[in-house]
């Protein structure tokens, strides 16, 4: 009986050191800053219908390839308004995701359903991968967004 309960109280012991031990939480991928990065890293411009707007870009395989759309002749993507928060629009190809569940804001570039591009005006909660975040004001989202549909074109940088 006693080695029954040695061998229970080692077990128990097993068992409570495990739980107890943390794990370490994921590293998760912060934006790329213009100024923290060379601009030939990212090496794209957008434009919000004529208008060039400041980018802070993630640094994924999403945005990697967003750019590899854009050499050349650049990328252009009629933008529809939806929800009254956002303006959304194809990409006209699929592009590589890890969409997680996230709540934006104003100024957030996200990839929807691995084929639409989103920028936002609002605010919005659901699952979509990080591309970037144009650096101006709510109500300067808003005036260039929420005034109709705009066209969106991304360039080499």
């Amino acid at each position: 009986m006693k080695g029954i309960t040695t061998a229970l109280t080692v077990l128990l012991c097993l068992l409570i050191s495990g739980c107890a031990a943390k794990a370490e939480p994921e590293a998760s991928a912060a934006p790329v800053s213009l100024e923290e990065t060379n601009m030939e890293e990212i090496g794209m411009k957008l434009f919000i219908n004529d208008t060039e707007v400041p980018v802070t870009w993630e640094k994924n395989d999403s945005v990697t390839a967003l750019r590899d759309l854009a050499l050349g002749e650049g990328l252009t993507v009629s933008m529809s308004m939806y929800g009254g928060f956002e303006q959304v629009g194809p990409i006209g190809q699929r592009l590589p995701r890890d969409d997680r569940q996230t709540t934006t804001g104003s100024g957030d570039i996200v990839l929807y359903s691995s084929d639409q591009i989103v920028v936002f005006y609002g605010s919005n909660s659901w699952a979509y991968t990080r591309l970037g975040h144009v650096e101006l004001s709510q109500s300067e989202m808003t005036e260039l967004l929420a005034n109709g549909d705009v066209t969106l074109r991304i360039t080499e940088g």
